[in-house]
């Protein structure tokens, strides 16, 4: 047991004071730390051994408990959240969308808005980094599902607000109790009328749709198209809940994880001036001025190696919860059935004995072993956009250092958020423009 547990509390305090702290510690008391929320027992898994067998043992360590329980209030029974039962057929019908084929063709829409964005610029101006993160992914996000915007009630500020809303609710929501959830208050009206709109917005989406048949070369064209060839359900495709869902889990996860990585990454960035001089020097090399491509990435090895050392130190998804489908045994102990089974990429990237100096920025540390580093997971529960994101967080880092700076400004001190996603908050900086004169002395 985690020290510090209060009755009827339990470890509520700290999970609410400084869960990142918190989490942080346990190590020191086990590979696997029972705490409490409230009434409710878990069991943190602390080894990334553990952590891996967790993660590939998807049958057993079934996504459920306070987070997906949570979670399934506004994305369902999608991808991410729905049990194993349902897993292998809804990812087998997605994975299309998510093809390595489409992905030059995604690229090309990643930078075209990431350019155009970054273009609206101006030197000395003061960035709310985050937001415009988010509005870069907000624009990515629907250029790449939907072919074009939402409809006008779901504009790109609305919908941004609305996101942020949801991941801000999401974690206050996990560590209070149902009735208190219920009741009328401001933040769970807020939370609710944001999951309201998104929904309605994508149904207006979908309906069209349906009654249009053409395929877009978007996401939502895949989904639509994507046809089962399983022996039960041949021909069968996905439902309108189905698509609804996992087209939320979408918008969600596709935009506000990559505006976190984003944003860390522009802040650790600026505050590391050689890694900053290399990355530079990297940019002006490869792009040579010119819009970044899909071609380009294996060409931007540390541009790549920063978002994967940013993805480290800031996982935005940086707690989950299964829950276990039988009696079952896990580093020598005995975990009964219906246990939640808590792990925390942020943990586990955090450990001193499996990371040099884990809270320093280094984006050219040797990685330990493959299991110690898992901010997209792992196993057939992986996460599916996992590519995308890489993908559109290195084209936007090539694209922002070859054309500007970015500069801290004095103010409070950025911290994350206490929120299901793990972004920045208080991170302004100022814009400088990257100059041919200012480039030659890189």
């Amino acid at each position: 047991m985690a020290p510090g547990c209060l009755p009827l509390l339990g470890h509520l305090l700290p999970l609410i004071r400084d869960p990142l702290a918190f989490l942080s510690s346990l190590p020191g008391h086990g590979d696997l730390v029972e705490v409490r929320v409230g009434p409710t027992r878990a069991v943190v898994v602390c080894d990334p051994e553990l952590n891996h067998r967790l993660l590939m043992e998807d049958r057993t360590f079934d996504k459920g408990g306070l987070f997906i329980e949570k979670a399934r209030e506004f994305v369902g029974n999608s991808l991410g959240t729905c049990p194993h039962s349902l897993h292998r057929r809804q990812r087998r019908l997605a994975q299309p969308a998510f093809h390595q084929a489409r992905m030059p063709g995604y690229a090309g829409i990643m930078v075209e808005h990431i350019t155009a964005a970054t273009g609206l610029w101006r030197p000395g101006r003061v960035l709310d980094v985050y937001a415009e993160m988010m509005g870069i992914t907000v624009k990515v996000l629907l250029a790449t599902m939907f072919s074009s915007s939402l409809p006008a009630q779901a504009g790109h500020h609305r919908l941004h607000e609305d996101i942020v809303t949801i991941f801000d609710s999401l974690y206050r929501r996990t560590l209070t109790p149902r009735s208190l959830n219920r009741l009328p208050t401001r933040g769970n009206l807020r939370y609710r009328q944001a999951i309201a709109r998104v929904h309605r917005a994508i149904h207006a989406v979908l309906a069209d749709r349906r009654v249009d048949g053409t395929d877009h070369g978007d996401l939502l064209s895949a989904l639509l198209a994507a046809r089962d060839d399983g022996s039960d359900t041949a021909g069968r495709g996905l439902s309108d809940t189905e698509i609804t869902d996992n087209t939320m889990m979408f918008i969600l996860a596709g935009t506000e994880t990559t505006a976190s990585a984003l944003a860390w990454a522009l802040h650790l960035v600026a505050g590391h001036p050689a890694v900053e001089r290399s990355l530079h020097g990297e940019v002006d090399a490869v792009l040579a001025g010119r819009p970044a491509t899909h071609t380009d990435l294996p060409h931007l090895k540390l541009t790549g190696r920063i978002v994967t050392e940013t993805l480290r130190l800031y996982p935005p998804g940086w707690i989950f919860t299964r829950v276990t489908t039988a009696d079952t045994l896990l580093g020598g102990h005995r975990i009964p059935q219906n246990t939640t089974v808590i792990y925390s990429p942020y943990l586990l990237h955090r450990r001193a004995d499996l990371f040099d100096a884990p809270d320093r920025f280094d984006p050219d540390r040797v990685q330990p072993g493959r299991h110690s580093l898992v901010p997209f997971g792992a196993g057939s529960r992986k996460c599916i956009g996992d590519t995308f994101a890489v993908t559109e967080a290195t084209l936007a880092l090539a694209t922002i250092a070859s054309r500007w700076t970015l500069r801290h400004v004095a103010g409070p001190p950025v911290t994350p958020a206490r929120s299901a996603a793990l972004y920045p908050r208080n991170l302004r900086m100022r814009a400088e423009a990257r100059t041919e004169s200012t480039k030659a002395g890189t």
